[in-house]
């Protein structure tokens, strides 16, 4: 029988009243079901996180990048279960699936050593007679709570770039994975959690953008929103943020030159597979030579 996936709101994992398929790409098979967020949930996991923040942030600088530490630990050690994962939900060769996993790893090894090396500057004011005996300077702080919405192509470190920074700066997290690769987010929300991440640092719900996605970005509560994804919900993003710090990553052409003394039976496989890993669904694959 598939497995029953649940939300995560405030460090406890929740069903809802209606729930969704997820299948394996290759076979179709069934990998299980994830509840899908209603208002209800959604006002729940924004309101969890912001009472969340203020303990989070208050953390010291070590021990958020001490519990990120634990996370990469954990992280190797179900290495071969997110790889499979990721294969199974995303339709991504195996080998391929085993190199996202490790590239996870790395992003949540950068994001626990950068959390003790946030920190502001001086600044000299000596740039007019007025400021010469004066001296400025600023901090970096949390902003609050981030809504991080994710795409299906790399369904481990596309989430991991958003929600290994976030918490290493004292920022409290709503994540909305794609809904046709949700089962990752699920093992990482386990991790973190297994890791000592307060509750309601990280919440995990399920659903589309037109509905869930929609509540989300355009709630006043968050501080930030961070999307992957296509220019035109991008722009929807955009109208329905308000004054918001936003982070878009959009779609683009990518071309490749190859010279006249280039070595073609070098250059060429590399464009086959930088234009045809992964289906084609990458960010920064060959479109142009």
């Amino acid at each position: 029988m598939a497995r029953e996936y649940r939300m995560l709101i405030g460090g406890k994992w929740q069903s809802g009243n209606s729930r969704r398929e997820v299948k394996n790409k290759y076979d179709g098979s069934v990998l299980g079901t994830i509840p899908i967020a209603e208002a209800g949930d959604i006002e729940q996991a924004i309101a969890t996180a912001q009472q969340a923040f203020p303990t989070l942030a208050a953390l010291p600088a070590y021990q958020r990048s001490e519990m990120l530490g634990k996370a990469v630990d954990l992280l190797k050690q179900r290495r071969e279960e997110i790889a499979r994962m990721i294969a199974a939900e995303a339709g991504k060769a195996l080998k391929f699936a085993r190199v996202e996993a490790d590239r996870g790893i790395k992003t949540f090894t950068f994001a626990a050593e950068e959390a003790k090396r946030i920190h502001g500057e001086t600044v000299p004011l000596d740039a007019t007679p007025a400021g010469a005996t004066h001296m400025g300077f600023y901090l970096r702080v949390p902003v609050g709570v981030v809504v991080a919405i994710s795409p299906f192509n790399f369904p481990l470190n596309l989430v991991a770039h958003k929600v290994a920074p976030a918490l290493a700066a004292g920022n409290t997290v709503v994540l909305k994975p794609a809904t046709a690769t949700p089962l990752t987010s699920v093992i990482l929300g386990e991790i973190l959690s297994e890791a000592g991440i307060p509750a309601g640092a990280l919440n995990i719900i399920f659903g589309d953008g037109r509905t869930v996605g929609d509540q989300l970005v355009s709630d006043p509560r968050p501080a930030k929103i961070t999307f992957t994804g296509s220019p035109p919900v991008g722009r929807h993003i955009m109208s329905r943020a308000g004054l918001k710090k936003v982070t878009l990553e959009l779609g683009n052409s990518s071309p490749t030159i190859i010279d006249q003394d280039a070595d073609l039976s070098v250059a060429v496989p590399k464009c086959v597979v930088g234009s045809f890993y992964n289906s084609g669904q990458v960010c920064l694959s060959v479109h142009r030579v």
